[in-house]
């Protein structure tokens, strides 16, 4: 009698996929230079850019996807987040930076998932209008061999701000400069190149 090997093939190719599986993410504790622990969401932490590149695989390349891979990178999503610089929420702003776009009241700030929200989407209509100019000129061009686009240049505007964004582009990269924890605009620039803000409005007076 004749047996067919298809079952006994299907059977280890099933259990290999099991055995082999482990998860994307770890959570694990959180990094030293942040204060608060609450999540509210993603409710996941990284250990390593490794892990962080496997999470931005389950985002759209749209404005939704670009600004949580933002708020990924700078908090882990946390709403509750204070560094100690004293950069706050998920998207790690600073008191100067939340003042322009009409927000005086920090606690307020820190309890309202919806006005951070809000405060992003402002943040990044406002510093779209100060580099329109450079956004033109710049697109295509690749700078210290990055691939230079819009969202990796309002990437690196939310990390350092429009004003030092404009410094680097227009030395083709002789000015550089980064955060308070040493990331620099290069990374920021390659980190969040290939995400669509086409749709961003820019906005001079963008409040939140």
């Amino acid at each position: 009698m004749r047996v067919s090997a298809l079952p006994l093939v299907v059977g280890f190719f099933a259990q290999w996929t099991i055995n082999s599986y482990q998860p994307t993410i770890k959570e694990t504790k959180r990094n030293s230079h942040f204060i608060s622990t609450d999540h509210l969401f993603p409710s996941l932490e990284v250990i390593n850019d490794s892990e962080e590149d496997q999470f931005s695989l389950f985002l759209e390349k749209d404005i939704i996807g670009f600004k949580e891979a933002i708020a990924f990178k700078e908090s882990q999503g946390n709403y509750k987040a204070i560094n100690t610089y004293g950069y706050l929420g998920k998207y790690q702003f600073g008191k100067g930076t939340l003042d322009l776009i009409g927000i005086q009241n920090t606690t307020l700030f820190l309890n309202s998932p919806i006005l951070q929200e809000r405060a992003f989407i402002a943040n990044l209509s406002r510093n779209k209008w100060i580099l329109r100019k450079d956004i033109t000129r710049s697109i295509g061009k690749r700078i210290n061999g990055i691939l230079i686009t819009e969202s990796g240049i309002l990437a690196a505007a939310h990390l350092v701000g429009p004003g030092s964004v404009k410094k680097f582009l227009r030395s083709y990269g002789k000015e550089a400069f980064s955060d308070a924890y040493g990331t620099t605009i290069e990374e920021y620039l390659k980190k969040f190149r290939s995400y669509d803000t086409s749709g961003v409005k820019a906005n001079r007076r963008a409040k939140a």
